[in-house]
């Protein structure tokens, strides 16, 4: 049930990536822009509100997203600049409380119990907030308040752009119910499907419906999704969530067919991946290839068949070479694969750098290889992670900068 005396905020940054390039950039504002990929494969990353007016939204492809607003202004993204921009709003947040828990770099649950006494109503903190990121940051964020996340979270989305809802704790359910189904985490198009053909078409249909019809239809799938339409949310802000992966992925500029240029995409990622490995000392059990075929089986971003294989080990890695080496392996068992639109590599399962299962006399190679890997990341902390790269014959475009929130790096 909801509990009372929980206050959770929920701030959402308007169009990020956008809104910090018009910013940097004056002539851009009130110009519709897309921060992404401009090219033919590129997607959309974030779209400013001049832009969505056409109906360009993030994760639209480029071609489409042109196709909407022949007037779009695409430019690749620069995620250093929206790093350190994360880092001061941020900063903003833990003004207004100690408990802030990070989603992505524009999103953050803050929880506002107790706070009263100290900044007055949460409306008034919530106004606080979003007057403090204006005026120092000059950047729009949009807030909203409620008695759990999941409340909060769906209000910040009714606010937009730039506002404020804020729902109190006996209005929840008046709240909810008149909204559609895809308003709940978790439910995507295929069970928004199951759950419309069964005769649910609004959150207040699957509050209203009883645990017995819902178990005997979906489980307790059916259940949990039910007790998120009530507004009974038992989640609370936590700021020390776990890290439980680290991934590395992109679109290649042409369609790849051949293993070698495959093998050398797979090198970079494995790399990429270690080196964040290391920088926040944890090391991976599971070892995860994934990739897209080319071939476009139906329409949306969702078209192009995805794959994964993995691959667990019995002992913890970070090291780039070995974990290239086991995603090669995947490669090869799966081969042939046809032609590849994307590929990407993710570590998983992970474990801390002092609990890692390490042989109680290490082979001299893993001694060469861990020193090795210590001075290439002293070089890349200092000189940028371009500075030095292995040797490869087979080098394949990206359709676009990756924009990837990449846990391990600083950069």
């Amino acid at each position: 049930m909801i509990a009372k005396s929980a206050i959770i905020l929920h701030a959402d940054l308007d169009a990020f990536y956008a809104s910090v390039e018009q910013r940097e950039r004056p002539e851009l504002r009130g110009k519709p822009v897309a921060v992404g990929g401009g090219s033919p494969r590129g997607v959309v990353a974030a779209a400013s509100y001049e832009a969505r007016r056409f109906g360009v939204r993030s994760a639209m492809p480029s071609f489409e997203a042109r196709r909407r607003c022949p007037d779009l202004i695409f430019l690749r993204g620069n995620m250093a600049l929206y790093k350190r921009e994360s880092r001061r709003v941020f900063k903003i947040f833990s003004e207004f409380s100690p408990l802030v828990e990070s989603i992505s770099l524009d999103e953050a649950f803050l929880d506002l119990a107790g706070t009263e006494r100290l900044m007055g109503s949460t409306r008034e903190v919530g106004e606080a907030l979003r007057f403090r990121v204006r005026e120092e940051l000059d950047l729009p964020v949009s807030v909203g308040i409620g008695p759990v996340k999941m409340v909060a979270k769906i209000a910040s989305e009714l606010a937009k752009p730039d506002g404020l809802v804020e729902v109190a704790s006996e209005d929840v359910r008046q709240f909810l119910n008149p909204l559609p189904l895809r308003r709940i985490w978790g439910i995507g198009v295929v069970a928004e499907k199951k759950l419309t053909s069964a005769g649910f078409l609004t959150l207040g249909d699957l509050a209203s419906a009883s645990d017995h019809s819902l178990r005997e239809n979906f489980g307790q799938w059916g259940i949990e999704i039910a007790s998120l339409a009530r507004g009974q949310d038992i989640r609370e802000v936590d700021p020390y969530r776990d890290t439980v992966s680290y991934s590395e992925e992109n679109t290649f500029a042409e369609d790849v067919t051949d293993e070698t240029m495959l093998g050398s995409a797979i090198r970079s990622h494995a790399e990429s991946v270690a080196r964040r490995l290391r920088h926040d000392h944890v090391r991976a059990l599971t070892i995860v290839l994934k990739w897209k075929e080319a071939q476009r089986v139906a329409h949306g971003p969702h078209g192009y068949p995805v794959h994964t294989r993995r691959v667990t080990l019995s002992e913890g890695i970070d090291d780039g070479s070995r974990i290239a080496e086991e995603a090669k392996k995947l490669l090869a068992q799966s081969w042939p694969v046809g032609p590849v639109r994307l590929l990407g590599v993710c570590c998983t399962n992970l474990i801390n750098e002092t609990s890692s299962q390490l042989s109680i006399f290490p082979s001299a190679e893993i001694g060469k290889r861990d020193k090795l890997n210590q001075v290439l990341d002293r070089i890349t902390d200092r000189f940028g992670k371009n500075a030095v790269m292995r040797a490869t014959k087979e080098r394949v475009g990206r359709a676009a900068l990756s924009l990837q929130i990449k846990r391990g790096d600083d950069d």
